[in-house]
């Protein structure tokens, strides 16, 4: 390919545009080679550059108090949680691959957030994911299910890091591009971070980990592109991990970072040696000259564009200082991982690529990134069509219940694989591995890890309910966020922080783009009301369905929220149960007659074109505070969220740990009886207390401006609604824990 001609058709292959195919030019005032042109067209793809989304990310809330780095500086956000530590945290997506090859797509989307952490010199302790499938009955679903859970499961556990929570949602808009989101959370001193920058003019680069081979080749510009029936083809696109490899790394990493010797170093994930080079190059506004030959490579005679495109695992580009290269390749020699040195750092600027001593690349390193040369682009969008019918839905075209239809209904309800139990996915994962994890015995609403030698634990979320993003964009953005703090104050923790994985369609499609538009203004309004600064995360366009007629349909925009929260005092936390026999049961917030977007209509009837369900923000943080009030006086035994499912899904859910029962009544005659079960009007929450704390609650309450109401009392028999019964714990426990693996087995 040295001698190929290269013109416009060479570039539009390679998912250039022609305008930006001209920018190259001029840039390096001539034209390019292959090479070169290869290097522009994975570091200007979407994947890598942003250059669709970063008007937008940049005016989501970016810094505050606890933030040790900004969003976008260094591979992952780092948060000061005391003590002289950091916590280190992230969520990315790695949907193509996991759409193509489940398996090795999701075990080395797991592998490739891992490394954002420790590459930062934190060690991970603990993993969650974020899921999404289409038709649960289709069984190229369950194909894609059953290798992404295992994918996940074996990456984690042969590391050693534990994965203690996520979601998972089925829904057709997913049947053909699935969402693999992984998060990992890793903890760091103070001092002992290293950045992803090469300074130092003669400081030697060296390649560590594993040897170069042609998998993952274009995976950047894969992940920018749509997905078809033919995209199977594009296999070699896709990595294949290797966690015992991984775990020396990482192992290695963080002991080379203790000696001092690097000066910086960065994890090889989208794009290889062409992104780890030209980002580090650029942030530290310097240059690189790189010998490729002397890339340990795993096939003989790659090519240079080969070389560099390559997305091979488990490997890190380290900028060493000068004179303790025998440091650095002691550790790495012990750990018996590769380790050469294949260039050093110059003060020119420029990447300047060799390979068999011909010089293959020149390029301003500046000018391949994120805020140097790479194009950022505005585009056009427009308000969907769809949403008129769906903001035209009125609950009166909906028979209502009867309280005779009320368990069979129920029943119905916990059958469908959004509402029933995910232990057929989670007991494939170790949650417990490095013992820091609590909780997993008492469940509550977010995942909490200790940290040891402190009284003080982390909470983890991931939250984003698509359907109401679809139906709303703006206010689906507001709940996926504060889903995810209600989810950590109910447990007992402040939220503090958050990562997204923004997963949408096409950002040509105009009306793709004003979701994008519009959800990422609800996410940082709530953001900003929250106080929890976005640290980072990644943005994953061009999720499409191909139709039969050749047409392409968008997936649900799926912005997907994981927050750090902190609880000071680990014996604060709290747990969703009901505890015993005679406890009040109160309902804080309102109920809406509201079935909007809810799991009842698309589950019992089908319906997926509704309103998005009633939320208000102001009424949300009074909600939060005043919880979080109740949880620090002790005036509370049990708080769980409202979510998924409504009401009575939420307060079943609270029986079954102990094989409870309970009494509630729906007071308010006006409220519909499918609306006050199963209406997923937001910024509601399920409580218990001792029966003299209830004047307690009722007024803590009134002070934050927060409904709340008696719901019932906790039982040890029937659940009734209405003093109606509709059965027992046990009567739905077989449903809720077996629908999923019935299928899947």
């Amino acid at each position: 390919m040295a001698n190929q001609i290269i013109d416009f058709s060479v570039a539009q292959k390679l998912g250039l545009t022609e305008p930006e195919f001209e920018k190259i030019k001029v840039i390096l005032d001539r034209t390019p080679n292959f090479t070169e042109l290869s290097i522009f067209s994975v570091m200007w793809s979407e994947h890598c550059s942003y250059k669709n989304s970063i008007k937008y990310l940049k005016q989501l809330p970016r810094s505050g108090s606890a933030l040790l780095v900004e969003a976008g500086e260094e591979n992952a956000g780092l948060v000061d949680i005391g003590d002289g530590l950091a916590c280190a945290f992230k969520i990315e997506s790695h949907n193509h691959p996991s759409a193509i090859e489940p398996y090795q797509g999701a075990a080395t989307g797991v592998g490739g957030i891992h490394r954002d952490i420790f590459t930062m010199g934190a060690r991970p302790i603990a993993a969650m994911n974020s899921l999404r499938f289409g038709e649960l009955d289709r069984p190229h679903t369950q194909h894609l299910v059953k290798g992404v859970v295992k994918g996940i499961g074996d990456y984690g556990n042969c590391l050693g890091v534990p994965t203690i929570g996520g979601e998972t949602y089925f829904h057709p808009s997913y049947n053909q591009n699935i969402l693999v989101n992984a998060f990992s959370l890793g903890i760091v001193k103070h001092g002992e971070t290293v950045s992803a920058t090469a300074e130092g003019i003669g400081n030697p680069v060296y390649i560590v980990g594993s040897a170069t081979g042609k998998d993952g080749i274009h995976g950047a510009t894969f992940a920018s592109a749509d997905l078809t029936e033919d995209s199977a083809k594009d296999l070699p696109a896709v990595q294949v991990g290797d966690p015992f490899q991984e775990k020396l790394l990482l192992e290695a990493s963080l002991e080379a970072i203790k000696t001092g010797a690097i000066v910086g170093m960065q994890d090889m994930g989208a794009a290889g040696i062409s992104c780890s080079t030209s980002e580090m190059s650029a942030k530290g506004g310097t240059g690189m000259k790189i010998d490729l030959s002397k890339v340990p490579t795993r096939q003989a005679d790659m090519k240079p564009f080969e070389i560099l495109l390559s997305e091979s695992q488990e490997r890190m580009l380290i900028v060493c200082e000068k004179g303790k290269e025998s440091v650095l390749e002691a550790v790495f020699d012990k750990w018996d991982l590769e380790c050469e040195i294949i260039g050093e750092v110059t003060d020119t600027g420029r990447l300047e690529m060799y390979h068999d001593g011909e010089q293959v690349v020149d390029i301003p390193s500046h000018d391949l990134v994120l805020g140097g040369g790479a194009p950022v682009y505005d585009r056009e969008f427009e308000r969907p069509k769809y949403l008129d019918k769906l903001e035209a839905f009125d609950i009166n075209s909906i028979t209502d219940l009867t309280i005779d239809e009320l368990k069979e209904a129920t029943l119905s309800m916990f059958s469908s694989p959004n509402i029933a139990s995910k232990k057929w996915i989670y007991e494939q994962y170790d949650s417990m591995v490095r013992t820091n994890t609590l909780g997993t015995n008492e469940p509550s609403d977010a995942n909490v890890i200790r940290l040891k030698g402190t009284d003080k634990a982390l909470l983890c979320s991931v939250d984003c309910n698509a359907s109401y993003v679809y139906a709303d964009p703006y206010k689906g953005g507001l709940i996926a966020v504060s889903e995810a703090a209600r989810n950590i104050v109910c447990t007992g923790g402040k939220p503090v922080a958050i990562t997204n994985c923004l997963n949408f369609g096409n950002p040509y499609d105009k009306e793709v783009y004003w979701q994008f538009v519009n959800a990422l203004k609800g996410m940082g309004d709530a953001c900003l009301k929250f106080d929890t600064p976005v640290t980072g995360g990644n943005v994953s366009f061009y999720n499409q369905t191909q139709l039969p007629n050749n047409t392409t349909e968008p997936i649900y925009p799926t912005p997907t929220i994981g927050m750090l929260g902190m609880m000071e005092d680990i014996n604060n936390k709290m747990t969703l149960h009901f505890k015993e026999k005679g406890d009040v049961i109160l309902l804080l917030g309102e109920t809406k007659n509201d079935l909007g977007q809810s799991e009842y209509l698309k589950h019992t009837k089908a319906m997926y074109e509704t309103n998005c369900p009633y939320f208000d923000l102001d009424e949300e943080a009074n909600l939060q505070r005043a919880v979080s009030q109740l949880i620090l006086d002790k005036s509370i035994k049990s708080a769980h969220d409202i979510s998924d499912g409504g009401l009575l899904i939420a307060t079943i859910e609270s029986c079954m740990h102990n094989a409870l029962g309970f009494t509630i009544e729906k007071h308010d005659q006006a409220l519909r009886l499918d609306a006050f079960a199963f209406g997923e009007s937001q910024s509601r929450v399920i409580v218990t207390c001792a029966p003299e704390q209830v004047e307690a609650v009722k007024d803590l309450c009134k002070t934050h401006h927060t409904t709340c109401k008696i719901l019932g009392l906790v039982t040890d028999g029937d659940m009734s609604v209405n003093h109606h019964s509709i059965g027992k714990c046990s009567d739905f426990r077989p449903v809720y824990d077996t629908t999923l693996e019935s299928i899947l087995n």
